[in-house]
């Protein structure tokens, strides 16, 4: 036989584009469209319906950058058209390669209530399926101009105040249209065919039998009457879309999702809109396709969709009674998870999870994680002990380097938990159930031969709409069909409980998915990670207080509503384009903001339970909030401040500069304001490298190749500029308590002032970094060159800290050219180590290199600021004081007791005497990581705390107030079948025995 393959498939191509879908709607009937143009932010939808619209015209334009535009559309039903089906066609101007990124509308009946949204995929809305003749419309369209921000140019779009005011839409098709449902069929039925037929290898007899099918279905249409012929040509193709899949087929779970970022190239408020125009086309699509399921994660979306569209909501309730709307993932937000403190973690399943429960009945099983940048290793254990079993996530094959060499796996966390975890091999989690995706699912699932199965979620996110119709005729189409892996729609848990199933011994991956992309992220928007950082900071003092307060003294009230409050907010700007720094200016600008209220508010709620506490009095009271004992002030108490032990000299040093010595430390800065000495006294060996200099502010191009804000690519290592040049060197400060020398550099356009202090009794160079920073595609480090053989740094991350090689062997340790740390990172030798805290940053790098004597130089370097120009254009552009100290001779428990206290300043108070700790524990490997009470209201002090050395620890826990009983709780606070905790003595203390980096939560019966 002759090979016409190639003009078959074109034949379908032109015909298919140019003749049949056309034919899916015809008898165009323009629509009436008139206008309102809301003067600024978006208004209540009774404010939209009332409004004094104006003509519209075909074509007009409209829509400034970020503005909203109602539409009021209305028309009537030809009286010929009776019986037919009749939709219109409401296209806002989209261009339909990029739905997410662009205007949207949702659109409502003259009562208010929404029918569905508007999307480049989804511009329609059903009349009716029979019409009546006559039948009058009258819609009201809210349109949002968002502009178009996804090519990575350098814009000002991203903030309303800086946005141009031209228009940026014009209207298109606004007409009624007869809909012929039997062409539309037969679009999806070639769609399908030509999609499996080219993932088909052309000696395959299987492509040959869907080419012939086709080509007599194309003879079946007469192009000018493709309504009148369609049935026809569907009869040709019927046989082989019955043909069944193979036994051996791939399967795949497909599940309904719209991944929704909740920032990022638009604002807060924006995403209140997209979600609720997704959930609407939602349950639009379920009234009509009762197989249907689809998946939500992020509490947080819905209670605005709770909040702000309250019909809807009801409508939501009762699809995910009817088990068709699957709330998913149990968190507030899809958060960061490397940057995301302990507690904070805890806090997104506490509410996320807790507002399932409340507001649906429903308890999630699943975390679903599909886009954050990396995982924390302290993830599993979190996880289980929220009560979920299963972790879902897709990020992880955007990886550059090495390709993650498991789909289904357990995942092994810090502490020894595992948790079943999926990796959809469709490398997607916006898919459209295409050909291609399908067939690329089944080729790369890595675990043939033990699994068989695989999940793919399918939809357009971030605004576009969710799945379509489409969608779903696709899925049906494949559910059984040859060539093509078997698809089925169904719930993520079913998925989950079929894949663990069939594969119990599945690999164990232990340690962190680290995203070998988008480091940039640890340091992007210095000022949104700060905020954060201080926010969670100064949640822990205000729990603690509070519920030190609380039980302490009759009067005072727990402020359950506001720290909630408070906590939803910050939970909500840990979502994981807020916290890295990878959205518009205008988010960030917002988050700054909030920060800086939500830090006035907790500073209040922290001095109004000091002052309860402390009473009426003058006694000078020192409150120490930080896990460890300080300066003679018990953990979690107050007490008169101790004199601080010894004295700090300053000295000139030969050669130029300054020596600050304690008794503990001896320090030498040069005449170049650079630290080279940080000798440790009670060791007798030296910190700094010989011939090196710490405390080195180095300045490299920041160029990325593609992701500005998010990437940080190893050659920007190639160029580096040392900022040694000093305008400025001066004793700022000299006395017994503490000396500091203040050191002034400019370079560039930027300039910076540090403050290096040392303390008396304290073993920590202190420093203040205050910069004024003008740069553009530039990185800022500062360098601690470190006299240490060191094979491993250890960098603290939730309950915890991970260790990654300071070598670069394999191509996995190369890729960790940047690495993500909380409030310390420390490297160490048999008998000596460092650690570098900081109060505010995240992205470090850690490199060794041998020196010609044959020691070993380990230079640990923090990354302080950077430059990239999108989204934000100026991005970290201003002032900034950041804060972090070189711990010469540190071992980890040093680490964790320093970094704390750095991050938890003391606060002085006068009042009338000591206060006594709430809860005490008699080992300092056991930090307490939260005080606070139920959130049931019933009045019980919950703890938590882990082990954070990472050996195992036994301890007792003492409460301060009498003890009923003390129950081991998991993170919602219910209790939990566990060992770690034991029964309560006389005297209110309570036995713990850990596990390594175990974190165990307490609660507390007050008697």
């Amino acid at each position: 036989m002759h090979d016409d393959r190639s003009i078959t498939e074109h034949r379908l191509r032109r015909v298919l584009g140019e003749r049949i879908k056309p034919a899916v709607r015809t008898h165009p009937v323009p629509l009436t469209v008139e206008r309102w143009e809301v003067p600024g932010e978006p208004v209540p939808v009774a404010e939209g319906l009332a409004a004094a619209y104006e003509p519209c015209g075909p074509g007009a334009t409209w829509g400034p950058a970020w503005g909203t535009t109602w539409f009021k559309v209305t028309g009537a039903v030809p009286a010929d058209w009776a019986g037919r089906t009749v939709e219109a066609v409401l296209d806002l101007g989209f261009d339909r390669m990029m739905p997410g990124f662009q205007c949207e509308g949702l659109v409502h009946r003259a009562d208010g209530s929404e029918v569905k949204a508007l999307n480049p995929h989804n511009d329609w809305v059903r009349v009716a399926d029979r019409a009546e003749g006559g039948e009058r419309i009258e819609w009201y369209v809210e349109a949002a101009s968002n502009p178009v921000l996804v090519d990575h140019a350098v814009t000002y779009e991203g903030d309303r105040q800086t946005a141009a005011d031209e228009p940026l839409y014009r209207l298109a098709r606004m007409e009624l249209t007869v809909f012929n449902t039997a062409v539309w069929e037969l679009v999806q039925d070639l769609e399908v065919l030509h999609d499996l037929m080219m993932q088909l290898g052309t000696g395959d007899a299987r492509r040959y039998e869907i080419l012939r099918a086709v080509d007599a279905a194309l003879d079946a249409v007469d192009l000018g009457d493709v309504p009148g012929t369609a049935p026809a040509a569907r009869a040709c193709l019927a046989g082989v879309l019955a043909a069944p899949a193979h036994a051996s087929a791939h399967r795949i779970s497909a599940i309904g999702h719209a991944h929704i970022d909740s920032a990022w190239l638009w604002p807060l408020r924006e995403t209140v809109r997209k979600v609720a125009r997704t959930a609407s086309n939602m349950v639009n699509l379920m009234d009509g396709h009762p197989g249907f399921v689809f998946a939500m994660s992020q509490a947080q979306q819905l209670d605005w969709i709770k909040t702000y569209r309250p019909e809807l909501f009801e409508r939501i309730k009762k699809k995910i009674a009817d088990g068709q709307f699957v709330p998913v993932g149990g968190m507030w937000v899809e958060s960061d998870t490397n940057m995301v403190g302990g507690e904070a973690m805890a806090r997104q399943f506490l509410y996320g999870k807790k507002f399932f429960l409340d507001e649906f009945g429903i308890e999630t099983r699943n975390v679903w994680l599909p886009d954050s940048f990396g995982y924390t290793a302290a993830m599993p254990q979190i996880v289980k002990l929220s009560g979920s079993t299963w972790f879902l996530t897709q990020k992880i094959s955007w990886s550059q380097v090495n390709e993650f060499p498991h789909h289904t796996f357990w995942w092994e966390g810090i502490d020894g938990t595992r948790i079943f975890t999926h990796f959809p091999p469709v490398d997607t989690y916006n898919g459209d159930l295409g050909g291609a995706q399908l067939a690329h699912a089944a080729r790369n699932y890595r675990e043939k031969g033990r699994g068989s199965r695989s999940l793919a979620p399918f939809g357009w996110g971030d605004g576009g709409g969710g799945p379509t119709r489409e969608h779903l005729a696709r899925a049906a189409r494949q559910r059984d069909l040859e060539g093509s892996p078997r698809v089925e729609i169904e719930r993520p848990d079913a998925f989950f409980e079929k894949a663990r199933a069939e594969y119990q011994d599945a690999p164990i991956w232990a340690g962190e998915l680290y995203l070998e992309l988008h480091r940039g992220t640890y340091t992007s928007q210095a000022k949104t990670k700060q905020g954060n950082r201080r926010s969670e900071s100064l949640l822990r003092e205000a729990e603690l207080w509070a519920a030190t307060a609380a039980v302490r003294v009759p009067e005072y009230g727990y402020p359950y509503e506001r720290l909630e409050r408070i906590w939803k907010t910050v939970l909500l700007h840990q979502f994981h384009d807020i916290l890295p720094g990878s959205s518009i200016a205008w988010v960030h600008r917002e988050a700054r903001e909030t920060y800086a209220r939500l830090g006035e508010e907790l500073r209040a709620i922290t001095l109004a339970a000091q002052g309860a506490l402390a009473g009426e009095g003058e006694e000078e009271l020192v409150f120490n909030c930080a896990p460890h004992t300080r300066s003679g002030v018990p953990a979690g108490g107050a007490a008169p401040p101790a004199a601080p032990e010894g004295s700090v000299t300053v000295e000139e040093r030969r050669g130029g500069g300054h020596v600050l010595a304690n008794g503990r430390l001896l320090v030498g800065i040069d005449g170049r304001g650079l630290i080279v000495s940080a000798y440790d006294l009670e060791a007798g060996r030296e910190s700094v490298a010989p011939g090196a200099a710490a405390n080195l502010l180095q300045v490299h191009p920041d160029f990325p190749n593609m992701w500005d804000a998010w990437d940080i690519d190893a050659f920007y290592r190639h160029q580096v500029t040392d900022l040694v040049d000093l305008d400025a060197l001066e004793i700022a400060e000299s006395g017994p308590a503490s000396a500091t020398v203040r050191v002034t550099r400019t370079f560039g356009s930027s300039s910076v002032v540090q403050s290096v202090t040392l303390r008396a009794g304290a073993k920590t160079v202190d420093v203040v970094t205050d910069v004024e920073w003008h740069e553009t595609e530039k990185l800022l480090k500062a360098a601690f060159p470190l006299d240490v053989k060191a094979e491993r740094s250890a960098s603290e991350t939730q309950f915890g800290h991970v260790y990654r090689a300071t070598h670069t062997n394999t191509s996995w340790e190369a890729a960790k050219f940047e690495i993500c740390a909380h409030r310390w990172i420390h490297v160490e030798e048999p008998g000596w180590g460092a650690a570098l805290l900081n109060d505010s940053t995240y992205g470090h790098d850690v490199t060794r290199d041998v020196r010609p004597d044959g020691g070993q130089t380990t230079t640990v370097r923090l990354s302080l600021l950077r430059a990239p120009r999108y989204p934000d254009p100026e991005t970290d552009h201003g002032s900034h004081t950041l804060r972090y100290s070189l711990a010469p001779g540190a071992d980890i428990a040093d680490a964790v007791r320093e970094g704390r206290a750095l991050n938890l300043p003391e606060r002085t108070l006068r009042g009338a005497g000591p206060v006594a700790p709430l809860v005490a524990v008699d080992d300092d490997a056991v930090v307490v990581e939260s005080v606070k009470l139920a959130e049931d209201r019933g009045g019980d002090v919950v703890v938590r705390l882990y082990e954070s050395r990472g050996g195992r620890a036994r301890a007792t826990l003492a409460a301060g107030f009498p003890l009923a009983a003390a129950v081991e709780s998991d993170l919602l606070e219910r209790p939990l079948e566990g060992t770690a905790v034991g029964a309560p003595d006389p005297a209110g203390s309570v036995p713990l025995t850990l596990r390594p980096f175990q974190i165990v939560t307490v609660r507390l019966r007050r008697a």
